[in-house]
Parts: structure tokens; C-alpha cells; sequence
């Protein structure tokens, strides 16, 4: 079939009954964040952390990176797909997230897979590049400020291994990137780097009309073998 199939209220519904696979801690995690100021707009939908679970088992990730904690539900979901010595840092400005989602990680018995760094995430990434070096991730999750995309693209890229993937959530912008009347500094942001993307052979490509948009890009090159 060459075109996009229509997706209405009725047929997204059938497709979380068929697909979601839910448990008591994912969905009160999911009902106290709905219950916030703007936590329906700001929280990744159910089926959306269910593949970004999916991702780092085909990736075989053993270390992510997320830029952007909120509630902790995506890190919840990635650390539980993680092996038992896998690791998952998530960067987030606001102490009061960790918080939060803390308790959640600690039912789910992921706690300790799941480092938290909380300062501005451009400051944080470069710190993890000086600390941990280049190529020290084998997928990025990128659901941070939208005017930050750009920069954290590219610190994405540096600290991602080659073959690894980074995922950036929202690059459809609740439909605003094709709206030439809105002109705010978060929506330019994710049109510039949409356009960026598009062009940049150093990743192969992929925008997913799921959610908000989900672009894959997966960094192009070989890991090079340790010395024998």
C-alpha cells in the first residue's frame, strides 16, 4: 500500500488494545502525571516508551543515555529493557522530578540501573563527555527543552557509539514545524533540525508519524577494535 494509512480516535484505541502491554506501576506513574500542570502534553505516551523499550533490546544497549527525566517514566521503561548491569543516565534541570520519579524506579526494582543527573543538560553532557568519553553510549533518548535540540543533537552524536542510536521525541511539534505563522523560538528549533537531519550523512535516517513525531537517526561508522 503506498499511502499513509488515516489513523482515527477509534483505530488508535484498537491499536493499544492489541499492543500495549501495561502493568499497575506504569499506569499510576502515568494517572500522577496526567494530574499535572501540562503532564498530558509533557509525558510520553504509553506505546512510545513501550518502543523505546523495545529499541534498546534491538540495539542490545547495555549503557543510554536520556536527555530530559520529567516523571521518570521512559526511564523507567528503557532501565527495565537494560540488563541487569546496564546503565541508564537521565539529565534533567529540576531536582523535583527525581524526586518523583525515584519511588517508581525503586517498585519497579530498576533504581539501581538508573543514575540521575540533575544541572542544565549542556552542561551535564559535556561533562559526560570529559568524564566518559566519546562513544560511550549505545542509544541516546533526546525529550529535553525544544530550543536545546540542535545542541544536544550534536553532543547526542559525540557520545553515542557508531552504530548506536539516537532517538529525539516531538519532531513534529504538535503539528506547529508546518505552520509558518508560528515562529517561536521551540518550534524553529525542531524545523531547523529536521531540515539538518535530512541532510546529515553521518546518520541514517527516520521520522516516525507516531505520537509526536519520532525521529531515529542511527550514527553512521564502525567502532573501532581494542589492540590485541
Amino acid at each position: 500500500m503506498a499511502h499513509q494509512t488515516e489513523f482515527t480516535a477509534e483505530l488508535l484505541h484498537y491499536v493499544t488494545k492489541v499492543s500495549l502491554r501495561d502493568d499497575p506501576i506504569l499506569a499510576e506513574l502515568r494517572e500522577l502525571t496526567n494530574e499535572l500542570p501540562g503532564g498530558t502534553s509533557l509525558q510520553v505516551m504509553a506505546e512510545e516508551a513501550q518502543l523505546l523499550a523495545l529499541l534498546v533490546q534491538l540495539t542490545n544497549a547495555t549503557t543510554v543515555l536520556e536527555i530530559g527525566t520529567y516523571t521518570g517514566y521512559s526511564a523507567l521503561c528503557m532501565a527495565r529493557a537494560l540488563p541487569f548491569d546496564g546503565r541508564l543516565v537521565t539529565l534533567d534541570i529540576n531536582p523535583k522530578w527525581i524526586e518523583v520519579a525515584t519511588p517508581y524506579w525503586q517498585r519497579a526494582g530498576v533504581a539501581d540501573r538508573i543514575e540521575p543527573i540533575v544541572g542544565d543538560a549542556a552542561a551535564s553532557l559535556e561533562l559526560l563527555r570529559a568524564d566518559r568519553g566519546e562513544e560511550s553510549f549505545d542509544l541516546v533518548f533526546v525529550d529535553g527543552d525544544k530550543a536545546g535540540y540542535p545542541s544536544y543533537y550534536e553532543s547526542a552524536l559525540r557520545l553515542v557509539r557508531p552504530g548506536g542510536l539516537i532517538v529525539l521525541d516531538n519532531t513534529l511539534f504538535f503539528g506547529r514545524v508546518i505552520d509558518p505563522t508560528v515562529q517561536d523560538s521551540d518550534t524553529q528549533a525542531i524545523r531547523d533540525l529536521n531540515e539538518k537531519l535530512r541532510d546529515d550523512d553521518r546518520v541514517d535516517l527516520s521520522l516516525l508519524v507516531m505520537a509526536d513525531g519520532i525521529t531515529l537517526a542511527r550514527k553512521r561508522g564502525r567502532r573501532a577494535m581494542p589492540a590485541r
